[in-house]
């Protein structure tokens, strides 16, 4: 609670140092959470820890932060920045997941690991600053990684130019066809 404190003449209001703890803890959500390209929440009950330790480091690696905090410091953060959808879903046992690189790569090691350890459950997600569901979720860790994605897009982009090349070149040809095969006539 709240200590007013007469100051000489100014009244200076003290917090008491769990509050502010609390507090600095809920900017630090807010700033992964938006920072984050995507957020995956799960149900971590039943692992146990050796798997998390195993898990923690599959994340590490990939560049992606597994962190569990208390569900009302997350759901005051997600409410300060206006986000409601998320209530249900922080209840319980609950991880998040925060993917800095891309949207993929923490949707689709945590999905992987559900398969692994078939103990986990994907809750939701907050994927560009909106939220998904765990359908949405899972969807987003079958999509392959982005610069697979890129090289698709440039191949599909490729194949229209490359045809055009070759019909322009065979238009081209067909004049030199037609003089060769009557040049062949005449001698």
């Amino acid at each position: 609670m709240a200590k007013d404190v007469q100051t000489k003449g100014v009244q200076v209001v003290k917090q008491r140092p769990a509050i502010v703890a609390k507090e600095k803890e809920v900017q630090e959500i807010k700033d992964k959470l938006e920072r984050a390209k995507t957020v995956v929440l799960i149900d971590y009950r039943g692992i146990n820890t050796a798997e998390v330790y195993e898990l923690r480091n599959e994340f590490r690696d990939a560049g992606v932060e597994y962190k569990v905090y208390k569900n009302t410091l997350v759901k005051r953060a997600l409410h300060e920045m206006g986000h409601k959808d998320f209530d249900e879903a922080l209840n319980g046992t609950t991880g998040f997941i925060f993917s800095y690189a891309d949207e993929v790569t923490g949707a689709k090691i945590i999905s992987d690991a559900i398969v692994k350890y078939k103990k986990m459950s994907i809750k939701c997600g907050l994927v560009d600053g909106a939220y998904t569901d765990a359908v949405g979720v899972k969807t987003l860790a079958t999509l392959p990684p982005k610069e697979v994605l890129i090289a698709q897009l440039l191949g599909m982009l490729n194949q229209p130019i490359t045809g055009l090349a070759g019909v322009l070149a065979a238009i081209l040809k067909q004049p030199l066809y037609v003089l060769q095969r009557i040049a062949e006539k005449q001698a």
